[in-house]
């Protein structure tokens, strides 16, 4: 079967909410990222991120089974965390709970088999102490395992309840293609978004195919590394400024390109009094495709900025040098 060639939903980038993918679902442009939950945020400050969140009219929640197990003594703590938030708050119909599934978390390699959605989806649901997943994702590809087989045990887990609709993170535009031509042939559910790296520096992942692809299908783009690990920030310029935990993630962005970028964020800054946090966001949520950034924090005052650049229109003009800065 062909491949729908109608258009995708993106929204304007200064829309109060945008649909993800053909789902029901209807999110602002921002998705708070779990990843940080028992990790460098402890239970006391998730607990009031997701109230300060939410208090602002957000409602999209990203986790993993495998947050933060990578922590010594931590085992999937970001689920249990916003699980117990949910319960003791009683807001499981005010928000939308987007996890995922796949990633080596003791069974000793990325797995999307059948067998091990069966399982893994039942210890996230106890975990999130909820019913249903409202976006349940593939975290990486799995080489070992059909994609066919993938999409049944989702079919099965969205027959139950379970799940309500799926997405796919870390897919290149042929595994893309491949899932949602057998979603079409074989009446399989289909993957309705794609989480992909995507920022002003590192933008192969989703720029070119897979944003061509997203477009014509309707599929809903969330990205992260929005802020390529704190590049974006604008305070690190030297490697004297590579210190501190985010010292070696943050060294890839250090490039000619990466001080091209910042000067452009300096003169944007300069010119709306945005933060470069904000512009950085505020370019993602502009671009064609993009339902929303994801992004975390670990002090309100973080994700007070992540909101404000959630709610930044930028001028054409600013836009265009920002996005020129980094090609």
């Amino acid at each position: 079967m062909t491949l729908s060639s109608t258009s995708g939903h993106a929204a304007p980038a200064n829309a109060a909410t945008r649909r993800l993918g053909r789902t029901d679902i209807e999110i602002a442009p921002l998705v708070l990222g779990g990843n940080v939950f028992g990790w460098t945020a402890d239970e006391a400050t998730s607990v009031a991120l997701l109230d300060a969140f939410v208090a602002e009219g957000f409602t999209a929640i990203d986790t993993a089974d495998v947050y933060s197990r990578w922590v010594p003594g931590n085992d999937s703590e970001s689920e249990k965390i916003i699980g117990r938030w949910l319960k003791a708050r009683g807001n499981r119909d005010k928000v939308h709970i987007f996890t995922k599934v796949g990633s080596d978390v003791g069974q000793g390699k990325i797995d999307l088999s059948a067998k091990w959605i069966e399982q893994a989806v039942e210890a996230s649901l106890t975990r999130l102490q909820t019913d249903y997943i409202d976006l349940y994702q593939s975290h990486w590809p799995d080489p070992t395992v059909s994609q066919e087989e993938t999409l049944e045990a989702y079919g099965k887990l969205i027959a139950a309840g379970k799940v309500r609709y799926i997405g796919a993170s870390n897919y290149d535009a042929a595994l893309l293609v491949e899932a949602l031509t057998l979603s079409a042939d074989k009446g399989l559910p289909r993957y309705e978004s794609l989480q992909n790296e995507y920022n002003l520096h590192k933008r192969e992942a989703f720029e070119g195919a897979v944003q061509e692809l997203l477009l014509r299908e309707g599929i809903g783009a969330i990205t992260y590394y929005g802020l390529a690990a704190g590049f974006l920030t604008g305070k690190y310029r030297t490697e004297a400024d590579l210190t501190g935990a985010r010292g070696n993630s943050v060294r890839r962005y250090l490039d000619e390109r990466g001080l091209r970028i910042l000067a452009a964020q300096d003169k944007v800054a300069a010119e709306t009094g945005a933060t470069h946090a904000e512009i950085a966001l505020a370019w993602i949520i502009a671009q064609p495709g993009i339902t929303a950034p994801l992004s975390s924090a670990t002090s309100t005052a973080q994700l007070a900025g992540l909101i404000r650049g959630a709610r930044l229109t930028l001028a054409a003009e600013h836009l265009a040098a920002l996005t020129a800065a980094g090609a």
